[in-house]
């Protein structure tokens, strides 16, 4: 399978993975031919990206980084406790979620536990689903992020918890924003997104209120929009006055937003997101969780079509363990020309980089 720009792909191009919802529901299943008007309904859900199957690339599998019963279960939890929490007085919402952070707890021992037996880097292609809500995957994304980001920077088992409950619950406070301000199409005004910003004080109090939550766990959601150089908020703290679990939170969070589709814009590639954390490093990010991301992210997932400075090009088949920049690629065109697949690993042949990627459907892939 590859990864190509839906809005490129012909009509009869078969599927090579199935589109879920948030509920686990197969909306486009994986062989299936996509027709005309499964093309235009998957561009009208802004599904910017999809898997393919064509004969070059058979045998590449993309390997989602926790199993399907276990992200169901996260996204469910996740969405059932914002649900209850948004129907209930200011009073009472702290009450509400102390119901579920047992369940919650043990979502997080699951995962690191999944993650901890998985040898394969973190990848998340977040705009290959679709999600009938933002915050349900997106909170769920920022935990699997910062779990790997946090076993990269070998934090202790319990650190780890409360790194993944931090990051779990660090948007609680969205539920106390206005839908129409919180799911706007368009670009905010300052009044507006002086509400957004509130999602973090709101999100503290919840969370503080609520007794079986750690503190610590508490001020994630109140600092992950923080900002090393004070131009974060809501208090414009600086440097060491951030806790450093907020601001390995805030890399995560900060990747997955870019890399998501929006209503109001598309999603860059993995590369591109890495290439902007690496911008705001040191005046916005710190530069080891920056580069301890960069080691446990893969950041040319596998199924991607990348080029190589010689002008070689192929497909991404499997990460290099602490290598996220140095796959191994199954090359298929050399200067233009198709030539006979073969493999070339990139840990091994150091004088190779890869400059750029593409996801256009092009005509001969199905030959």
């Amino acid at each position: 399978m590859r990864l190509v720009k839906t809005t490129t792909v012909r009509p009869g191009t078969r599927l090579g993975k199935a589109i879920y919802n948030d509920n686990g529901k197969v909306l486009v299943n994986k062989g299936v031919s996509l027709e005309e008007r499964i093309l235009k309904r998957l561009n009208e859900l802004n599904i910017t990206y999809i898997y393919i199957d064509d004969k070059q690339t058979e045998g590449i599998e993309f390997k989602d980084p926790i199993s399907p019963q276990l992200r169901q279960e996260a996204v469910t939890t996740i969405k059932t406790t914002l649900k209850s929490v948004i129907d209930e007085p200011i009073s009472s919402k702290s009450f509400v979620l102390e119901k579920s952070v047992k369940q919650y707890q043990n979502i997080i021992r699951n995962i690191i536990s999944e993650l901890d037996s998985n040898s394969e880097l973190m990848s998340i292609l977040s705009d290959v689903c679709i999600h009938d809500n933002y915050i349900f995957t997106h909170s769920l994304n920022v935990t699997l992020y910062s779990l790997a980001v946090g076993m990269e920077l070998n934090l202790k088992p319990a650190q780890l918890e409360t790194v993944g409950l931090g990051s779990i619950l660090h948007d609680i406070g969205k539920v106390t924003v206005p839908k129409e301000i919180l799911l706007k199409p368009g670009r905010l005004t300052d009044q507006e997104f002086d509400v957004i910003k509130t999602h973090t004080t709101e999100g503290f109090d919840i969370l503080r209120n609520s007794y079986s939550v750690p503190l610590l766990v508490a001020h994630c959601a109140f600092q992950h929009h923080e900002r090393l150089d004070g131009s974060g908020y809501p208090r414009g703290i600086k440097g060491q006055e951030i806790h450093d679990f907020a601001k390995l939170i805030a890399v995560s969070d900060v990747f997955d937003a870019v890399t998501s589709n929006r209503v109001y814009r598309s999603a860059m590639l993995p590369h591109e997101g890495l290439e902007l954390l690496y911008a705001g490093v040191e005046r916005q990010y710190e530069l080891n969780v920056v580069k301890a991301f960069h080691k446990a992210v893969a950041i040319y997932p596998v199924g991607i079509t990348v080029e190589l400075n010689d002008g070689r090009k192929g497909v991404v088949v499997k990460q290099n363990a602490a290598l996220s920049d140095r796959p191994i690629v199954r090359i298929l065109e050399e200067n233009g020309e198709q030539v006979e697949p073969y493999e070339l690993n990139l840990e091994e042949k150091l004088s190779f980089v890869i400059i750029g990627c593409d996801t256009t459907f092009k005509e001969h892939q199905n030959k």
